[in-house]
């Protein structure tokens, strides 16, 4: 669904006329200048999207509209509003300005500083604090007002609280009111359709028992966004949700090259994964489908006389600060997979996610063993081939992060994040599991170093036992 644009409608960073991207999470329009800015920002900043160019969903796009034409921006502009923020040297970007630094500057301040949002009164616990903006929030999505609910989510209400009197989640309370807009504000913030209440039922149980069938319908298309976005992403095809289809899983034209032993190897390491670690893996592919296509669309509306300016294509997904360091620059290497070899992740990302849910079985351990010793042993031909393997922190290091965020990104945990840089992808990129296959080598050589001790000892006590019988 596309959408017209009004003559009366303008950029809400720099009030240029004519929009033609809209900010899905923050609710606004913006310009293609300001809309290079955003796209640099990443994902967890502002999720943008085409508004004639994009396929959209329609109640997600009249959602963002009744955001803009309710005043959404003066939300993120809060004290831009007040006259004596003009003394103070504070001032919104203008048509005219440069897009670096000025324009830059002033939406990394507005929507990744959130400086100009109006603030609470600060407590000694802010868990306190999220938790009262979380139950207001759970009372007002049964209302439509949608501009209430987003001010509350930029305070820091999280879509996904589950109120412990009621025993549901906003999700539940707005599917049951049949507010479809709140649905999908929520959803964009990271509501879950599949959560269950204290007796069991999902949002979507509550919205087909309140009649509200085109919102269960929705609900499941949310509930599935990720492997659709992925599906379509290969093929141009979505999963037939209203018959029990939920998953497409595409072929490749030549899938001769997935039977090699990396091919195998990636695919086993993929179904040990656990859960958490395989969803993480699938968002961050999720998020590199987004920005590549986003790509696309970016290079066919520029004016290509005057592409190569100061708004380019985005080279690599931009670094999160919620995320450790290893899982960012697992992100940035998706980057590098060429056509064949993101398409052959992608659909094994697919498959695994229909196992998974169906609950088929995992290989045996026994094979996991075989495949780790079996790539231990060839691990010397692979180790030649190290130094060709391009150091990707240099890539890290090419974005602009504030010294705040770095320095917070070192105090968190590493953790098996380096697998979300692993597919059936070339040799180079299968280094990542070295260091975690030479652990698992050394776990089998201790075992099969305690199974020698007690097949020796085995052997005595039968040496004793027949000894005995002789007597």
């Amino acid at each position: 669904m596309s959408k017209r644009l009004r003559s009366s409608e303008v950029c809400a960073d720099c009030s240029g006329p004519d929009p033609s991207w809209a900010s899905v999470n923050r609710g606004t329009f913006i310009c293609d200048d300001c809309c290079s800015v955003h796209r640099s920002l990443g994902r967890h900043i502002s999720q943008v999207r085409h508004l004639k160019h994009t396929p959209w969903p329609p109640t997600l796009l009249q959602m963002v509209e009744t955001l803009y034409n309710n005043g959404a921006n003066s939300i993120w502009e809060h004290s831009l509003l007040d006259p004596t923020s003009i003394m103070s040297g504070r001032r919104k970007a203008n048509p005219q300005d440069k897009v670096h630094p000025n324009k830059a500057e002033f939406i990394r301040a507005k929507y990744q500083m959130l400086a100009f949002v109006h603030r609470l009164p600060c407590r000694d616990d802010d868990s306190v604090t999220t938790k009262d903006l979380s139950k207001q929030l759970h009372s007002s999505v049964r209302t439509g007002n949608l501009e209430t609910c987003l001010r509350l989510l930029s305070l820091g209400a999280q879509a996904n609280f589950f109120h412990p009197e009621k025993g549901n989640t906003p999700l539940h309370v707005a599917s049951k009111a049949g507010q479809i807009l709140q649905a999908e504000l929520l959803a964009v913030y990271g509501a879950d359709p599949g959560t269950q209440d204290s007796s069991g039922k999902t949002p979507v149980d509550y919205a087909r028992q309140g009649g509200h069938h085109e919102l269960a319908e929705r609900l499941v298309e949310i509930q599935y966004e990720l492997t659709d976005r992925l599906a379509f992403y290969l093929c141009g095809r979505k999963p037939d949700h209203k018959n029990g289809q939920h998953f497409i899983i595409p072929q490749m034209a030549d899938s001769s090259l997935d039977l090699s032993e990396l091919a195998k190897a990636a695919k086993k390491k993929l179904q040990s994964l656990s859960n958490h670690l395989f969803e993480e893996l699938a968002m961050d592919v999720y998020d590199e489908v987004d920005r590549r296509e986003t790509d696309a669309v970016w290079l066919a509306t520029q004016n290509h006389s005057t592409l190569v300016t100061e708004t380019t294509v985005v080279p690599f997904l931009p670094v999160n600060p919620e995320y450790s360091s290893t899982r960012n620059q697992g992100r940035q290497k998706l980057a590098r997979f060429n056509a064949h070899e993101f398409a052959t992740l992608v659909i094994d990302i697919l498959s695994d996610a229909k196992r998974r849910q169906q609950g088929s079985p995992l290989s045996s351990l026994k094979d996991n063993v075989e495949l780790i010793l079996k790539t231990i042993s060839n691990q010397h031909s692979v180790e030649s081939q190290d130094n060709d393997q391009p150091d990707y922190d240099s890539v890290a290091s090419d974005e602009d992060t504030d010294p705040e965020a770095t320095a917070s990104k070192a105090h968190r945990q590493k953790s098996l994040d380096s697998d979300l840089s692993d597919g059936p992808v070339t040799v180079q990129e299968f280094l990542e599991v070295k260091n975690a296959l030479v652990a698992s080598e050394a776990k089998i050589q201790q075992l099969m170093k305690v199974n020698n001790n007690l097949s020796d000892e085995l052997r005595i006590m039968q040496k004793k036992l027949l000894g005995k019988d002789a007597n």
